[in-house]
């Protein structure tokens, strides 16, 4: 994980008394974009035709033996920040910096769609920042997925400079800043931006398509769904029998979730002072996605060598006092009004964090102690008192700008804390706590398999409105929207520790897997609740042995770990609403 900041000012046109204003703002953003990247930090300028461009990298030592610095540069003056993965399409050995491999190849792009190319031949999640000295052009790009952070700024009559980074300080009077998207690559023409000051700079801003048109690239787009209507599908009698027609789609599916796994869990660099310690972590529910998760990183972890199971649970007076009381808020109005005048006060409330991913948490841990013998699992409590949630709340709002409604705040505080890491282990179930700080900097997130396995109740509801055909509408509608839901706030959010997410159901090979298949061998919505929703998944997770996360039914995150509507009067608050509006 690596902090982008650059920036693109004309310098001629450029006020001075504005000029100490943003230096402030830009200092705020190298500090948050260098708890992105901790281990090194460092700056390069130039000036184009009286054009200045200001680059900024933070780097998080994640790939190579070797620690190599960002921005990349050379002796022709091309530029790169990178903060991403190669994991397919470009050979990165072992022991070398994918970073460093990425601009050794964009150096021989002789043309921007030799750039554009490029990208469209890597597999991973990024976020890149490249400046091509000979054509005096410079790229931007996010991954087709999203998968990374990157926010932009466009000149205004406030601020005229053109400003990217990976993160925000919150709201600022100097920026109005939205995720770049991904449909494009993205091209500024900074020898026109130079020499024709009255140019506007959309008109030296130009969109390429991901894909050539001349030879198809392999990691340019995911994939379209499969739309073949099926035609008589047998049901599934239960997990333990997987159907004849179903056979060979869950040996794929655990195939290539098993080297999606591998490919994000090998080689990560051991530092000296934390041997012996956790690389890897899950963001750990005890639900389905995550149980698979951790059971396949066993395969691929050293066996001597611990994995954290990071499960967050938060003091919620609003759950607990409708543990202690009932649900008054469902009452009579006589006598919800009767109830509130006798409330118990919440402080004499006794907190608990047996929230209901703590419990299936706690059930998985020891399905997973059986499975994987041998191996040191460390279930992290991470218990968030709620005064210590309030107090870290306009930093993660902050974190998670521009998204600004309250369920982004419901999903980020939960992500926020889950990833710090910051607990309690138990080495046997009935032991006394002891304090414990999650050492790895690779987490794994099981997000991306409702989205593409049918995991969500709308599957449900649009197959009783129109058949498979509305099932297989949604399934393209979950893919396209992807790149514009939750990656580029969580990426925010996880990365300010100094860490880094990887989904191994979003690489797109997987992606590609899972799009290609008939809708009926991913779901079927005729089954009940446990079993018809991702069934591929299930069917798969009790062929390794997972027999209780197998058919554990969908939770959300925030529902989960009780991060969502924390107050006592926040019951009826709607996801959607901006904060503040409520």
């Amino acid at each position: 994980m690596c902090g982008i900041l650059f920036c693109c000012e004309d310098v001629q046109s450029i006020q001075e008394n504005s000029s100490h204003e943003f230096q402030e703002l830009f200092e705020r953003l190298k500090d948050a974009n260098t708890s992105r990247g901790p281990d090194a930090q460092d700056s390069v300028s130039t000036s184009v035709n009286g054009v200045r461009l200001t680059f900024f990298a933070s780097e998080l030592h994640l790939r190579g033996s070797a620690f190599v610095s960002q921005p990349h540069r050379d002796d022709a003056a091309n530029v790169l920040c990178w903060n991403g993965e190669i994991f397919e399409g470009l050979n990165v050995l072992p022991e070398e910096n994918d970073g460093a491999r990425l601009f050794s190849l964009l150096q021989t792009a002789q043309t921007s769609e030799d750039a554009r190319d490029i990208l469209g031949s890597i597999e991973g999640p990024y976020a890149v920042v490249y400046y091509h000295h000979a054509l005096q052009r410079l790229f931007l790009a996010r991954d087709p997925l999203g998968r990374r952070s990157l926010l932009v700024h466009m000149p205004d009559p406030r601020n005229p400079r053109f400003l990217v980074t990976s993160v925000s300080v919150g709201a600022h009077p100097l920026y109005s800043l939205e995720e770049l998207s991904t449909q494009s690559i993205f091209c500024i023409d900074i020898k026109r931006l130079g020499n024709d000051r009255m140019t506007r700079f959309s008109e030296c801003l130009h969109r390429m398509p991901r894909q050539s048109a001349e030879k198809p690239l392999p990691f340019a787009e995911p994939r379209k769904v499969n739309r073949s209507i099926p035609g008589e599908v047998p049901l599934v009698e239960d997990l333990d029998h997987i159907p004849e027609h179903l056979s060979v789609a869950v040996d794929d599916l655990i195939a290539h979730l098993d080297r999606s796994v591998m490919l994000r869990v090998r080689d990560i660099p051991q530092h000296n002072s934390n041997k012996g310690k956790a690389r890897v972590a899950i963001l750990f529910s005890g639900g389905i996605d995550s149980t698979m998760l951790a059971y396949l990183a066993h395969r691929h972890v050293d066996p001597h060598e611990p994995i954290d199971l990071l499960n967050v649970a938060f003091e919620n007076p609003r759950k607990l006092l409708v543990q202690a009381e009932g649900n008054i808020g469902a009452l009579p109005r006589r006598e919800k009004k009767a109830k509130l005048r006798d409330r118990k006060d919440y402080m004499s409330i006794d907190v608990t964090y047996t929230v209901p991913d703590r419990l299936t948490g706690l059930q998985e841990l020891e399905e997973l102690r059986e499975l994987c013998p041998g191996r040191i699992w460390n279930f992290v409590e991470v218990n968030v008192p709620y005064e210590e949630c309030q107090g870290a709340r306009a930093t993660v709002e902050a974190l998670m700008f521009p998204g600004r409604t309250v369920m982004d705040l419901s999903l980020a505080v939960a992500l926020y804390f889950a990833a710090r890491g910051v607990g309690q282990v138990r080495d046997i179930a009935d032991a006394d706590p002891r304090p414990y700080t999650s050492t790895a900097r690779v987490l794994l997130n099981g997000l991306g398999s409702d989205e593409l396995l049918g995991g969500y109740g709308r599957h449900r509801t649009a197959f009783k409105a129109a058949g498979w055909q509305a099932i297989i509408d949604e399934l393209q509608l979950e893919i396209d929207r992807i790149p514009t839901r939750n990656l580029g706030r969580d990426d925010r959010v996880i990365s300010s520790h100094g860490k880094e997410t990887r989904h191994p159901f979003l690489s797109l090979s997987v992606v590609f897997f899972l799009a290609q298949l008939p809708v009926q061998h991913k779901l079927d919505p005729r089954l009940p609740p446990g079993l018809g929703e991702k069934m591929l998944l299930r069917l798969a997770a009790r062929k390794v042995g997972l027999v209780e996360a197998s058919a554990r039914k969908k939770r959300a995150m925030q529902f989960g770990s009780h991060s969502a509507r924390m107050g006592p009067g926040e019951g009826d608050r709607k996801g959607d609403l901006l904060l503040g509006e409520y």
